[in-house]
Parts: structure tokens; C-alpha cells; sequence
């Protein structure tokens, strides 16, 4: 049974995030469309829907790297930060889009927070999130033959 490991990050991610989109747990906070995702960023995210892309990010993440908290996944996110002539310096992503997330994702069943490392996948996230990725491996293998090596 394939995995989300058998599954391209971009085509699982762009998936999920519909799926995210039809649920009532995940919806973009008030303030989500006036915020950049970091310090790094010059501009906001141009996508309406970049909430639900983040989620299922963050979700692929915990379930590929769980258990993990909320600064190994501003770290993740983070990026380099132009600094006009001077050299450009690593800055952290957007703490409080993450643990809004996360704690919307918990809301769902997705992932609960375990005692000292952070946050893990349910059972019901990782069946989740199989399902998901073997249905979407067979309408890759009809779609996209060159696909077969994943």
C-alpha cells in the first residue's frame, strides 16, 4: 500500500489541501490575509487559498518528521532575508501561522500533542493520510506513466 513517502510532496500537497478546504475544522483565521508566512518575506502570500496549502504542509511534515513542535517547523519555513547590500542572514517563519495551524490540525483528529517533543499523527491522520496518498498513486500511474519510479 503506497505511502506518503511513494507520493511527489507538490502533487500530495496541492491534494490535500482541497481536501482540508472541505472541512469545517480548517478555516483562515481573520487576520490571515494581511500577514506574511515570515521576516523574510518582502510580500504576502499571492495564493487565496495558501492557508490550506500551508495546513496540508505542516501536516505531510508531522507525519514524515513527527514527533515535532513549533520551532523545528519555523525553521523549516524559514528562509533568508534580503538585506539590500549587506549579506543576507537565516530568519525564522511566521510562529503563530504554524501553532494556528497546528492546533486547527488537532481540532480535526490529525495530530495531537505529545508530552515532550511536540506534535505526533493520530491514527486517524496517518489512515488519513494513506487513504489519500494510495488513491492518489493509482490516478498518477494511469495519468503520468513516467511517474511509475515513485
Amino acid at each position: 500500500m503506497p505511502t506518503v513517502y511513494d507520493i511527489p510532496a507538490n502533487i500530495l500537497i496541492r491534494r490535500l489541501a482541497q481536501d482540508l478546504k472541505s472541512r469545517k475544522e480548517i478555516n483562515p483565521p481573520d487576520w490571515s490575509p494581511y500577514v506574511k508566512t515570515g521576516s523574510h518575506k518582502e510580500r504576502a502570500p499571492e495564493n487565496p487559498d495558501w492557508w490550506y496549502v500551508r495546513c496540508a504542509s505542516i501536516l505531510r511534515k508531522v507525519y514524515m518528521k513527527g514527533p515535532v513542535g513549533t520551532e523545528k517547523l519555523r525553521i523549516e519555513y524559514g528562509g533568508r532575508k534580503r538585506r539590500g547590500s549587506r549579506p543576507t542572514h537565516f530568519h525564522k517563519g511566521s510562529g503563530a501561522i504554524i501553532r494556528t495551524a497546528l492546533q486547527q490540525l488537532e481540532r480535526a483528529g490529525f495530530v495531537k500533542k505529545d508530552d515532550k517533543n511536540g506534535r505526533v499523527m493520530t491514527d486517524i491522520g496517518r489512515s488519513y493520510m494513506d487513504r489519500l496518498s494510495s488513491a492518489l498513486k493509482m490516478e498518477l500511474e494511469k495519468a503520468i506513466p513516467e511517474l511509475e519510479k515513485y
